[in-house]
Parts: structure tokens; C-alpha cells; sequence
């Protein structure tokens, strides 16, 4: 009796898990044709272009999308991308990984679902901190996202 109280309470949670993870992704700047992003001598990515779309990495179907290869390295290019930014006129910012969220389906995990990861970002005088969305399990162009700046 036990056992079968376990198999369906397993059993629930895998339903309730899966009914959570919509079978179309709502993402729209997943591109597998993008380049890889090349590296500074600091580890950092090089960036050369802003987004001009307000939504790039602020809102959950807009992330950040920064790749990684194995759960190794699952933070890795997302510390990348952010290491290279800086505040909207230079600032040194600072970054916390606060939660991750937004379930999406994806080939690239085993699960069959990515999250998004969401970062607050800080600067010196700023009012309130920066949230940005970052996908670690898509590919696509990386770019500066609207008021912030490449770090020199």
C-alpha cells in the first residue's frame, strides 16, 4: 500500500511538473544560426551592437540567450555576457543571480524544459535595480540591452 501511495504521489508531481511547461516555446529571438560569440582576453564576450528592441532581455520572452555546452558550464556564458556590461555611462555594475523561472520546452536539457535564469544588476546611481532574463539553453545574438553600455 505504500508503495503504490509513493508511485502516485510521483506520479502527480511529474503530471503537475509537466502541465506547468507549455509544448510551444513563447520565445522569440531563439536563432541557431547565430554566431558563437567570441571572448576577451578577460573571459568577457565581445559585444558590438545594441538591441533596439526595449523588451531584449527585460521581458521573459525576450531573454538574453547565451548558450552553454554541459551542466558543468551552465553559468558560465551567462557571467560572460554580463561581465562585459557596464551601466549607461560606464558604470561598474555588479550582478546576483535572483531566481530562475519561466519554463519553456527545449531539446537541449534532458528534462525536455529550460528555465530562464533572472539577474538584478546594480551600478552606482541608479534608483532601482536592472532585472534581465537570461537563457542558458538557446542560441542567438547577443546584444547590449537598451540602457546599458559595453564596459571599456
Amino acid at each position: 500500500m505504500k508503495r503504490l501511495y509513493k508511485i502516485s504521489s510521483l506520479l502527480a508531481i511529474v503530471v503537475l511538473f509537466a502541465s506547468c511547461i507549455s509544448t510551444k516555446s513563447t520565445l522569440k529571438n531563439v536563432d541557431d544560426n547565430a554566431p558563437i560569440p567570441v571572448l576577451t582576453k578577460n573571459n568577457t564576450f565581445v559585444l558590438t551592437e545594441y538591441s533596439k528592441d526595449k523588451k531584449y532581455g527585460y521581458d521573459p520572452d525576450y531573454p538574453i540567450n547565451v548558450f552553454f555546452k554541459n551542466a558543468k558550464d551552465e553559468n558560465l556564458n551567462a557571467e560572460r555576457f554580463l561581465n562585459a556590461l557596464a551601466g549607461p555611462n560606464g558604470e561598474k555594475i555588479t550582478f546576483t543571480k535572483i531566481e530562475s523561472c519561466c519554463p519553456f520546452p527545449s531539446k537541449r536539457s534532458e528534462m525536455g524544459a529550460g528555465f530562464l535564469d533572472v539577474y538584478e544588476l546594480h551600478w552606482e546611481g541608479q534608483t532601482s535595480p536592472a532585472k534581465l532574463y537570461l537563457n542558458i539553453y538557446e542560441r542567438g545574438y547577443l546584444l547590449v540591452p537598451v540602457g546599458l553600455s559595453i564596459k571599456k
